[in-house]
Order: C-alpha cells, then structure tokens, then sequence
C-alpha cells in the first residue's frame, strides 16, 4: 500500500511537473526571444477588461502605492511639477521610491510592469541637485549642431534613469507664434523648420533607431535610455493672443505647414508616446478631437506609440471642467487617447471606462487598441526584462562635471548678443577681465532660481538658490582677474553709483519664474525694478544688460541707454557660460530663433508677416571673436 501511495505520488508530482512546463511554455510574453507582436497577442489575450482599463490609467505618485498599484493593475505613474518623495530628495530616494510602486505592480496576476513619468523638460527638473539646461535652444544649435542637441538629451535620459525613471514628458515641439503665450520658452522658435531640427533631441533621449527598424515603430534603446514625448498635439502654440489652452483659428493647411510638421519627424525617429494639448483647433478641443489623434496621427501618420492625455486633460474637454465627466471619458478614449493622466480620482476614471464597455458605448476594440500600444511600449522598452530602477545609476544624477559642461556649453551657444556699442566701432564685448572695480547688478545677477524658470524644482518655479548651479555673479567672480573688485548690488541707487568709480556694469534682469497660464501677458515687460535698474546704472556708467527670459520681452525704449545688449533666455543652473562669452574666452554666435517686437500692439508678429517690423529681427545675432588669449596660457 505504501509503495502504491509513492507510486501515485511521484505521478502526481510528475503530472503537476509538466502541467507547470506546460504553462511555462504558453508564457510567450514573457520571453524576450519571442516576437513583439507574439508577446503582445500573448499577453493579452490573458488579459481582463479591469486589467486592460487598468494600463490606460495614470496616476500621481502622491495617491499611488504598491497596494493601489496591485489592486488596480494601474499601468502609469506621474510626477507632476514639483511632486517630489521628499524636498532635495536624493537619486537614491527617488530610485527606491519608484520601485516600491513597481513591485505592486509587478506582483499582479499577470506581472506588468508599470511605466513612471516625469516632465523633464530641460533636464531631471524636478530634482535637486539635477544639471537644469537652458530651455530654449537658438539658431546656433538648430541644425547646426545636431550632436549637442542629441548629447543634451542623452544627459536629460541618463539623469532621468539616475532617479529610477523611464519616461519623460519631452521634447515640446510647440511652434509659438505669439510670445504672449506663457508656454512659449518650451518651444524653441517661431519657425516650424527649426522646431523640427530640434526633434534631434529624440535620438538623444531614446537612442538612435538601428538601420532597417521597422518604420514609425517606437524605439527605446538601452537602460541609460528612456520614453520621449511630442507634444503637444497640435496647435498649442497658436492660439488667439497667445492665451494658455485657449482656441487656435487656422484653416488645415496652415494647421499641417506650421504646426504639424515636427509631428512627422518625431514619430520617423521613433517617439514613444505623443501628448495631447490642452487647446482647441477652431473651437474642438484637441483632446475629443477623433479626426487628428486617430484619423491623423494614428491612421495617416502610422504613428504605433501610444497617446497619452495632459494632466486633467479629458476633464477640461467641458466647460467648466467635470461637468460631465462620464461624457469626457467617452469623448477622450473615442477621439484616440490611449493612456489618461487622471491623475487623482483614478477609481471614478476606471468606473466610468469600465462601465462606458460594458454598455457598449466604448466598443472593445478601441480599449484592445489603447492597451496594445501601450503594451507595445514597454515591451520595446524592455521594462518587462528590467522593471526596477537601478541604484548604481543614481551618481549619475547632476553631479556629472561632463553634463554641466555640457549645459555651460549649450549656454554660450545659445546667447544672442543684440547690440554691442553705443558706437559700432568702439564695442564693450568682450569685457576686460583685468578692470580696477566693476559692478554686477539687477534681480537675476545671484539667483538660481531666476536663471531657470518654470519647471524647475517645483511646477510653477521659484526665486532664489534652489538648486545646485553657478550664478552670473558667480560666474563673473571666476572670470576676472583676481585683482578685480567685483561689487555686488542688486538695485543700486544714483548716490551709490556716483560713489564708485566702475570702469562697467553687468545688469541682469528679467523675467521671474512661471509656468503655463500663470505666464501668459499682454505686457511682456521685466520684473521690477528692472527697468529702474537698467536706467540708474547706464546713466551712470558702461554697461551690459543681460536680458533673462523666456521669450522677447519689452526693451525699445531702453535700448538708446544701454550700451551692450544679451538675449540669455532662461539659462539653467550653469551661468558660467554666460561670463564665458561676455569676457571673450568665446565669441557670440547666436541668432534669433523668433523675432523680437518693438510693442505689443504689433502682436503676434513672425517672419514673413505683412506688417513685419521688428525691433530685431529673426535670425539676427552680432558675433564676436574669442579674446586672443597670451601663448602661456
């Protein structure tokens, strides 16, 4: 009896053996051998409804947990500005933080990995002590110098990755046509033809697709390497006076010549994921818009990534926003989005999609899409091989003297020097670095925070020295000759000036930080006192103003006083590559990417208008020669 019982055990345990082979053998999905298309009809064809619903949905890591991740097999996490583990959290608490989610989501029945994202959009933004590059990248980076835009990307992927994180919500490839617009420092010009050279940045934070890839199929290359996104899909920068989400009234071939065009280059190279805008093509909001996300972008381009939504976006499709929710779901997921950024009220989002199925309002096919593409993704991505961040990336994060030379370089590249001289054959610049006593003033001459902008440490950005970086102050300081008094006062008034006997001035000032439609103006004038400070110093003495900001602002009048002029846009936390080309160790080589306007009222105004009459006009830049250095240096 015994020996029947052993008999009949070890048949059992052989019988349970092969059934587990079996199994094992019928898990395509999870072999990486396998074809793409194998693993993904694999896996979802294992698939339910709640776990298909559960991949489209996106939420922000402050409801998220491995338990909500498990329960609700969410597919996506989000940062969103300023959402951070911890203030000046470290690489490593960020790393240990998304894994934690991870494991949640990897502990589901079927084991898919979640995928995080985060808006770095001039470098690991959010994070502390991360190398923030300039925001705005003019003509002498567009097409001229493909290899550094792709290096300032493969750095953005690479600090990215330090923090545990595989996707990031960039390139903007907004075509601003109004600098009343509060998003326009994201777009890199006015000209479609330079948005488009600046897609460059795609291969730099993906990798470059290999020869004979599959055509506008989604490549993510190796771990260093993560998800890009275009966005925003389209016309966010053209609409009615520049205002923040609002109506952009083009007919459609303007629609497809301006702002469609990066579109077509981003997804040849292999963007992973598009982002739907906020605004409206004559009065259809982009994220109900059927037409363009499937009709366009899906079905005329091939695009085979997948359409993720802005964060409230299929909200706002009504007015005021929520007002029919149940109706925003339907019209979001109809139009095409594949992927909602929720990004809080995740359970009311997966109600209504699930029961919008159910009744078959939203047939099957449209959520088999959505999760086959997103699916696509991360397959492609090769989270399912490697799902957790990896720890011994993390000192990768900011403190890479290469990726700070690197944005210092981008920096003096980047600089437009608009005039030089009240006298264009005596110029100021370059500046001596050996002077008895000079002045540095105005309110972004020792600020950080300024230099950076929006996006920056927090959504909306802040004042002051957030981060780790080197000011213009700074910057001056290691510039000159060590026997050079540099004197420091943010606003001086007459007395002081007259005080001291400078032999020049460097004037900052600018723009303080902002973000989205908390930077839309009718303005477009510095902050205060900048003007007063531009005024009391050049009367006094010989000065450069350097202009911080993040688009054209209001000068003309100011002009006539200023002897030397700088369009530093939004620099980033490397200021030393400011002093790098006022002191002559560089020369100026930067154009105008948009134009600069005389007024207001003549806006918008672009290259080509009728009425075209610029203060300076696109494309304008005056150069200089590098400083002949001495031969023992």
């Amino acid at each position: 009896m015994g020996r029947l019982v052993a008999h009949i055990t070890a048949g059992l345990v052989v019988l349970w053996l092969c059934t587990a082979a079996v199994e094992a053998e019928y898990m395509k999905y999870k072999d990486p051998k396998q074809p793409l298309k194998v693993r993904i009809k694999d896996l979802m064809s294992r698939m339910t409804l709640e776990e298909k619903i559960g991949q489209m949905t996106q939420i922000e890591r402050q409801v998220a947990s491995a338990d909500i991740m498990k329960k609700y097999f969410i597919g996506s996490v989000v940062s969103g500005g300023g959402s951070v583990p911890a203030p000046k959290a470290s690489a490593e608490a960020w790393i240990n933080m998304v894994n934690e989610f991870q494991k949640g989501a990897l502990s589901t029945r079927l084991g898919i990995p979640m995928i995080y994202g985060i808006d770095a959009v001039h470098g690991q933004n959010n994070v502390y002590n991360a190398t923030i590059f300039l925001t705005m990248l003019v003509l002498e980076l567009q097409g001229k110098d493909p290899e550094l835009v792709k290096k300032i990307g493969a750095a953005t992927a690479l600090e990215v990755r330090a923090t545990g994180i595989s996707y990031a919500f960039a390139p903007c490839i907004a075509v601003c046509r109004d600098p009343r617009w509060g998003r326009c420092y994201e777009s890199y010009s006015e000209d479609h033809k330079i948005v488009q050279s600046m897609t460059e940045i795609i291969p730099g934070l993906q990798g470059d697709v290999p020869l004979n890839y599959p055509k506008n199929l989604p490549f993510v290359g190796p771990r260093t390497k993560v998800a890009s996104c275009a966005k925003h899909f389209v016309g966010d920068g053209g609409t009615t006076n520049g205002i923040d989400e609002s109506n952009t009234v083009i007919d459609w071939n303007e629609l497809l010549n301006i702002h469609m065009p990066a579109y077509l280059d981003s997804v040849k190279k292999g963007v992973a994921t598009v982002m739907v805008s906020y605004s409206s093509w004559n009065g259809e909001k982009m994220h109900a818009n059927y037409d363009l996300i499937t009709g366009y972008l899906k079905k005329t381009l091939k695009f085979k990534g997948f359409v993720i939504s802005d964060m409230w976006g299929i909200d706002r499709i009504t007015t005021p926003p929520r007002a029919n929710y149940t109706y925003s779901v339907q019209a979001g997921i109809h139009a095409g989005i594949d992927m909602v950024m929720v990004p809080d009220e995740f359970v009311e989002f997966i109600d209504d999609l699930t029961l919008l199925v159910k009744k078959n309002v939203i047939p099957m096919s449209r959520i088999n899409d959505a999760v086959r593409r997103i699916l696509r993704v991360k397959f492609i991505m090769g989270l399912f091989e490697n799902p957790m961040g990896d720890l011994s990336l993390a000192n990768h994060l900011g403190s890479q003297q290469e990726h700070r030379e690197l944005a210092r370089e981008a920096v003096r590249k980047s600089l437009v020097l608009l005039k030089n001289g009240k006298d264009e054959n005596e110029p100021l610049i370059p500046l001596p670095t050996a002077s008895e006593k000079i002045l540095v003033a105005g309110s972004h001459a020792n600020d950080i925070g300024n230099q950076c902008g929006g996006w920056t440490i927090q959504w909306e950005g802040l004042s002051g020295n957030i981060t780790a970086g080197t000011t213009i102050l700074t910057a001056v300081k290691n510039s000159v000759d060590p026997l050079t008094e540099v004197v420091y006062n943010e606003n001086p008034d007459t007395e002081f000036l007259k005080a001291n006997n400078f032999s020049y001035a460097i004037v900052a000032v600018g723009e303080l930080p902002y973000v989205e439609m908390l930077g839309d103006s009718s303005t477009l004038t510095i902050a205060e006192p900048g003007y007063s400070t531009i005024t009391n110093v050049c009367a006094s003495v010989k000065c450069v103003v350097v202009i911080i900001s993040g688009r054209p602002i209001f000068i003309e009048p100011y002009v006539e006083k200023i002897d030397a002029l700088v369009a530093a846009w939004l620099p980033g936390t490397e200021g030393q590559g400011i002093a790098d080309v006022l002191f002559g160790e560089y020369g100026f080589t930067g154009k105008l990417a948009r134009t600069w306007f005389r007024t207001v009222d003549q806006l918008p105004m672009n290259v080509g208008d009728s009425h075209y009459d610029p203060l300076f006009p696109f494309d304008y830049g005056l150069t200089t020669s590098p400083r002949v250095m001495k031969a023992s240096q």
